[in-house]
């Protein structure tokens, strides 16, 4: 991908302080986009990092541009507030919105390994109100000012957990939930030149499992997918998606980080590619007594997408 090859895009990051949302907002101002991120922190407070202010500083370190937004997403009148300042600010242009904003990951961590009914119902709005509810404002509202001008990128982080059970019930049906709202939108926004996609990133350490103290579980399986992604990557794969000219074909589908980037040649922070969660040697590291045949299969050896699905829900 040619250097700044997103000049003159505008995009919105929601959920931007840490994690995937700051790498990926990070990655888009260093194409060139003009990149608001949001987040509830403006200015860290007590030492601890995570802000927008942080995130914004990283961005125009790499030579971008960042506006940065206070906005709770779960506050609906502030959701609506943004995307009404982006309008007048930018004369009614937004290029690409990545519905990355998310609440669920603490309460996750805090109820791992308990059934649902042991846990107080109310997790699934800890979960799905900022996690599904806001991303399905963010569309409707990014999809209003995209429409009129016939081209855009809406993309909603999500993961494997909508293909079959993983961390919880709640989480798997919010990310389910995802993956059908790109799926949903894209058959609507078509015919508007607007790509609705669903991006699986693969194993991130992110600093919210880093510094809990409830992450141990998840930091150890982690540890079994080998070498995690950076933050960053998943901003490498999106960057490149907003300038690709068959992105269209990618609209309505499920576009695994890893699998686009080995089909364009895309590598991680440290030079190399990202674990791709659908080959053998990456499913056979998964067993302990197999563990050491991973290291003998071929990389381009992979599960193909219709067996791959099989591991959802049945008829």
């Amino acid at each position: 991908m040619a250097a700044k090859s997103l000049t003159g895009q505008v995009a919105l990051v929601t959920g931007g302080t840490r994690g995937i949302g700051k790498g990926i907002a990070i990655e888009l101002g260093a194409a060139g986009a003009l990149v608001y991120v949001t987040g509830r922190t403006m200015k860290s407070a007590d030492g601890k990092s995570g802000s927008l202010e942080e995130t914004a500083e990283a961005i125009r370190n790499r030579g971008g541009k960042c506006i940065p937004v206070r906005v709770d997403h779960e506050k609906m009148d502030e959701v609506e507030e943004l995307f009404e300042r982006i309008a007048k600010e930018q004369d009614g242009r937004l290029d690409i919105l990545v519905n990355n904003a998310y609440k669920g990951v603490e309460p996750i961590l805090s109820t791992s390994g308990k059934p649902f009914w042991e846990v107080e119902p109310t997790i699934f709005d800890d979960i799905n109100n900022v996690g599904l509810r806001n991303h399905y404002f963010c569309t409707v509202f990014a999809s209003r000012l995209m429409v009129p001008r016939k081209q855009g990128l809406i993309i909603v982080i999500s993961s494997a957990g909508g293909l079959r059970y993983l961390f919880n019930v709640s989480y798997g049906i919010g990310k389910a939930a995802c993956d059908r709202m790109a799926a949903d939108t894209a058959m609507e926004l078509k015919k508007h030149n607007i790509a609705s996609i669903s991006l699986w990133p693969g194993a991130v350490l992110t600093e919210t499992i880093q510094g809990s103290e409830n992450g141990a579980r998840f930091r150890k399986m982690l540890e079994k997918y080998g070498k995690p992604e950076s933050a960053e990557y998943s901003g490498r794969i999106i960057a490149h998606l907003a300038q690709n000219p068959s992105l269209m074909q990618y609209s309505g589908k499920i576009v695994i980080t890893a699998d686009y980037g080995e089909a364009y040649n895309i590598v991680d922070t440290d030079g190399q590619p990202a674990a791709n969660i659908r080959s053998f040697a990456y499913l056979v590291r998964q067993v302990p007594t197999l563990s050491w045949l991973a290291g003998w299969i071929p990389g381009f050896l992979k599960v193909p997408y219709w067996l791959f699905h099989q591991a959802s829900n049945k008829f």
